[in-house]
């Protein structure tokens, strides 16, 4: 084990990954793209884009490659105060929640009910608080607004109630232009939001093989602006892509890869970066399999395949099936966010998710905020060097056994071991003398204080 946070999962080879874009490549150039803006047609065809059957664009190769090799490796995004908050050159990992869910788990009454925009409101304040809560997303959409003011309701909800930078989805381009319009106002003007951007637009193609001419509009918009972007699909093995997971990351692979060519031929070298929502399906019920090894081994995979192709990425995890914050929530949110963090992507979201994507839950957010510091911890590794190795400690204590009055010891106490804020560490009287509080009290209660604060 090399220095810290070089320890790294990988689920494809650097083979696997060049089949996989080898496939992808072969779907552009002999299948095509279904492309449903006008203008963006016109421009795509300029470049070296052609027509196909039933009206497809088909990508050569040389435009999908040379658009690739403009994507900038990194892309930064920043608090409003001006310090980088995500950096995905870095290896420390950053966590957000996930948005657009219809339901909220009450944390208060244990019920589930239709999000509102005081929601929102909570989970940007609390979001605001939490340590490893890096990027701020909705949780929800809020029933109580009108559908042409959710997106620009939800930003002034979370611009009014963190600093720290956020996502955002629109149903189109207008209300996408409007969010990036408000967002120029909060940084003054469209130089400051360009340089020190704090805000990311979510984006991309439809599966299968689909640009919807809103995601035409949104990543030619942003790429003029040099507006961070993310561009990726979200795809269903067996429903809109193969039911095998290599083939659906192809097809993925494809779908991104014709976004990027379209944000690039803007504005190359504008930010941008990817990722794929594959979304394994439970076919018994119809439910996404957010939970499942499944996904997490598609995010590892993703991960892979989008680094080895030089595109910044994000993963999906902490998330689960469950309906309530129960054994089985905490079971699979912690193991994809494990693999997730493993596989290196310098950001992961979806952090809140329960039922299936469906419910956004505040108790959930906290439980995964506890999580990610402990896979934080994990992928961190072990570094190793002279001090580390600490050969003159050993000298010293080693014959007196009395470690615990080193200096090294000491110094390296809060660095080497992770320190819970939540989990349960106390002896069992201590912990019974304490009132005996459930996990669950114990974050409600920290929900109550951040929100009382």
């Amino acid at each position: 084990m090399g220095p810290a946070g070089n320890l790294r999962l990988r689920v494809l080879t650097e083979e696997e990954t060049r089949r996989i874009h080898g496939t992808a490549l072969r779907v552009l150039r002999e299948i095509g793209i279904d492309v449903h803006d006008d203008e963006t047609r016109e421009r795509l065809k300029s470049i070296g884009c052609q027509e196909g059957e039933k009206g497809y664009l088909t990508f050569d190769e040389a435009v999908v490659e040379q658009s690739v090799s403009t994507v900038p490796r990194e892309l930064v995004l920043y608090d409003r105060n001006g310090n980088v908050a995500v950096d995905t050159g870095d290896a420390t990992p950053r966590f957000s929640p996930g948005g657009n869910c219809i339901d909220i788990l009450d944390y208060r009454t244990g019920k589930h009910r239709p999000c509102v925009l005081q929601d929102i409101v909570k989970t940007a304040r609390v979001c605001d608080k939490l340590t490893h809560i890096d990027l701020v997303l909705s949780l929800g959409s809020p029933s109580d607004v009108a559908p042409h003011d959710e997106a620009i309701q939800t930003v002034h909800a979370i611009v009014e109630n963190t600093v720290k930078p956020l996502a955002f989805l629109g149903h189109d381009e207008t209300e996408t232009g409007q969010v990036w319009q408000y967002l120029a106002d909060v940084a003054g003007g469209w130089e400051p939001l360009s340089s020190k951007p704090f805000a990311i637009d979510l984006t991309g193609p439809t599966s299968p093989l689909k640009l919807g001419a809103e995601a035409c509009r949104r990543l030619r918009f942003a790429a003029g602006r040099s507006l961070p972007v993310v561009c990726f699909p979200a795809v269903m093995p067996g429903a809109t892509a193969p039911m095998t997971l290599a083939g659906t990351l192809a097809q993925a692979g494809a779908e991104i890869l014709a976004g990027i060519v379209v944000h690039q031929m803007e504005r190359p070298g504008a930010p941008v970066m990817s990722g794929a929502a594959i979304l394994p399906l439970d076919m018994r019920t119809g439910s996404i399999c957010y939970g499942g090894p499944e996904y997490a081994l598609i995010c590892l995979a993703t991960v892979d395949y989008l680094r080895d192709i030089g595109i910044p990425s994000w993963s999906g995890s902490g998330c689960s099936d469950a309906h309530t914050v129960d054994a089985q929530a905490a079971a699979e949110a912690g193991m994809n966010m494990v693999t997730s963090i493993l596989a290196g992507t310098s950001l992961t979201h979806n952090l809140g998710f329960l039922s299936s994507g469906k419910t956004g839950s505040l108790e959930m957010l906290v439980l995964c905020d506890e999580l990610a510091g402990m896979a934080s911890r994990i992928a961190a590794g072990i570094t190793v060097d002279e001090e580390t190795l600490a050969y003159d400690v050993i000298k010293h204590a080693g014959k007196t056994g009395k470690f615990i009055a080193e200096n090294h010891t000491l110094n390296h106490t809060r660095t080497e071991m992770w320190n819970p804020s939540m989990f349960q560490r106390t002896p069992l009287p201590q912990w019974v003398e304490s009132g005996a509080k459930s996990m669950h009290e114990r974050i409600r209660e920290k929900i109550e204080a951040f929100l009382d604060e």
